[in-house]
């Protein structure tokens, strides 16, 4: 399959957002510097709008760099043996842990709007390498819901009212997930833990590749894009921010090693509804990314615009390349009312202008994705449409649950 086009995403720099998100402007700005900040919000507003992609960067953060170092933590818990990793953590993972064969390990976090990162750990260490883990990922956690926080009063700034930030405020906390995409070294590092040290590297590899791994390659679709880290979804809350993702070089000898981005891109699929297409985005290492999601569309009643997106999974040249994030998901309060009488939710359509292959791989994307027609009625609260969005998406009978 051919490689997606790249989009380099609108890079919103922290001093601006700071500006823009200010109840003091300074004193006497410039004609020029108040023209310059209405275009960079209207900027913002194209990118997060229903013309734009759904999403954008956020760049020159202080002390990003700093508060990303833990994230190849993701990759040691994931592969720890399940006693260990029950003694150090106290979080439950978000992605079922038992499967030897899983593409994602997921360790959630609760964050509340309070600034003493050392407090309620949901991460606590036993060993000395993950000692600090809890108070590490709730100082960028607390990093991040700020930048969401602050986005949410651009937002409502140029929507008019202040709905978007006051239900980040009423919701008094977020969810935080520390994630770990596997390599296939992983993966084979996995199976053979799982299956004992019985089996030889090569049994094993051979194991892997007579049905084993083809199968799980195809968990999610049969179809053209069965090769993902991560299934095509909606975010169903606000925002939600990422780090821009780390990835790691493996070799069995040695210790992994940050190595860039592998082909110049983040691996985070997009559809484009406007361009009919699917791009992959590009955005600085040490940026974050900002993704709307459901909730917001519906409480800006359009005005900003969900982003469909999944994970691409590393083409066979990049066995050996594993990806790791830390991602923080921003909601409503759960008895938030969300009305969508006067909201035009889009439609994903196959039938406009996308023919061939693309055509093929967005009929394969209908097939595996809930309208939010059928998950969201007027008068749900949000309690209610996160029920029913998980148990359409993964639920028994959902329609990813089986992929």
């Amino acid at each position: 399959m051919e490689q997606a086009e790249i989009i380099e995403l609108f890079e919103l720099p922290y001093s601006d957002l700071l500006l823009l998100s200010s109840d003091h402007v300074k004193s006497s700005p410039t004609t020029e510097e108040l023209q310059r900040l209405d275009s960079v919000r209207r900027s913002v507003m194209e990118a997060l709008g229903p013309m734009g992609p759904g999403l954008l960067s956020v760049g020159d953060v202080p002390n990003a760099a700093a508060l990303r170092r833990d994230l190849p933590l993701a990759r040691d818990l994931a592969l720890l043996d399940a006693e260990r990793r029950k003694r150090i953590l106290k979080a439950r993972s978000d992605v079922p842990l038992k499967n030897p064969e899983r593409y994602v390990s997921s360790f959630a976090m609760q964050l509340k709007y309070e600034r003493n990162p050392n407090s309620d750990q949901n991460i606590v260490g036993e060993f000395d390498e993950y000692k600090n883990l809890g108070s590490n990922l709730k100082k960028i956690g607390f990093c991040m819901m700020e930048i969401g926080l602050r986005l949410a009063r651009v937002c409502d700034d140029a929507i008019g009212g202040q709905e978007l930030e006051q239900s980040l405020v009423e919701s008094c906390a977020a969810k935080g997930r520390l994630i770990h995409y596997h390599s296939e070294l992983d993966r084979r590092l996995l199976l053979k833990q799982a299956l004992g040290k019985k089996l030889t590297n090569s049994k094993i590899e051979r194991k892997t590749k007579s049905g084993v791994s083809d199968h799980n390659q195809n968990r999610f679709c049969s179809g053209i894009d069965s090769n993902l880290w991560q299934q095509w979804h909606y975010d169903y809350g606000i925002f939600t921010v990422l780090t821009s993702p780390m990835f790691l070089l493996q070799s069995p000898e040695s210790r992994p090693e940050e190595c860039g981005y592998p082909d110049g891109h983040t691996f985070l699929q997009i559809y484009d509804a406007n361009k009919k297409g699917i791009f992959l985005a590009k955005s600085s290492p040490e940026s974050f990314i900002v993704q709307v999601g459901e909730s917001a569309e519906v409480i800006s009643k359009g005005k900003l615009r969900a982003t469909l997106h999944s994970v691409a999974g590393p083409p066979a040249k990049l066995e050996n390349v594993s990806r790791e994030t830390f991602v923080v998901f921003l909601q409503p309060p759960w008895d938030k009312v969300l009305r969508v009488s006067d909201c035009q939710c889009p439609v994903l359509c196959s039938e406009e202008k996308a023919i061939g292959e693309e055509k093929q791989r967005i009929e394969e994307m209908e097939k595996i994705l809930p309208p939010l027609s059928s998950r969201l009625k007027d008068g749900m609260t949000f309690a209610e449409f996160s029920r029913e969005t998980t148990m359409q998406y993964y639920g028994g009978s959902g329609l990813q649950s089986n992929r």
